[in-house]
Formats: structure tokens, sequence, C-alpha cells
């Protein structure tokens, strides 16, 4: 599967920073979980399209489109 690479701590700065005066530890480990998955899924997208394209290498576009 993933690691976790955003934590619930980092979530729970983004939620502080869009407003939120607190935040459960239950809706940031939703939210991180959340976020995590959906750049799991556009990572793997991305690079499809990079293979496809005969690279090795991921790039800006493949991210664009795999969105």
């Amino acid at each position: 599967m993933y690691s976790m690479p955003i934590t619930t701590l980092t979530v729970k700065r983004i939620l502080k920073d869009a407003g939120a005066e607190r935040v459960s530890d239950d809706a940031a480990e939703e939210l991180a979980d959340m976020v995590n998955r959906m750049a799991f899924s556009t990572a793997k997208k991305a690079v499809k399209l990079a293979a496809h394209a005969k690279r090795k290498t991921v790039k800006k576009i493949d991210i664009e489109l795999a969105k």
C-alpha cells in the first residue's frame, strides 16, 4: 500500500490555518487518510502516464493529467 507521509499534525495545522479553533484527533486522522489516499492514487496514475510515454521520470504534466 503506502506510507502516511502527510501526518495528522500537519493536517491539524492546515485545518487551523483554514479557521478551525479546535480539531479532534479523529477528524485529523480522517482527513490525513483521505489526503494520503488521493495523493497515492494520483501518483500511481502519473507513474502509468510516464511509463506510457516511455519515461522513467514523472514530470509535472503527468501529475496534471493524473488529477
